[in-house]
């Protein structure tokens, strides 16, 4: 599942950053310095997120999705419970 999510996350970045390089993501530092993303790009990660798979990320928790890894740890327990 983890994979899986993490291949979301990524899938998604491709579709906001069509330019970005996802091919080397580190897991620990932080989105937006590996692909140079800004606060727009990032809500629309956190839009795509709710209109394809109906996972809500309220305001507060934005900062559990910082990281690679840290997407994944937040991300994987919402899309268990949607299956």
């Amino acid at each position: 599942m983890e994979k899986d999510v993490r291949q979301i996350i990524i899938d998604i970045i491709t579709t906001i950053a069509p330019d970005a390089d996802t091919s080397n993501l580190k897991d620990e530092v932080p989105l937006r310095e590996q692909l140079e993303l800004d606060s727009m790009d990032f809500l629309d990660i956190v839009l795509e997120l709710r209109k394809q798979y109906g996972i809500d990320v309220p305001e507060s928790d934005y900062k559990q999705l910082e990281t690679l890894a840290s997407c994944v740890a937040y991300l994987t327990p919402k899309f268990a419970a949607k299956h």
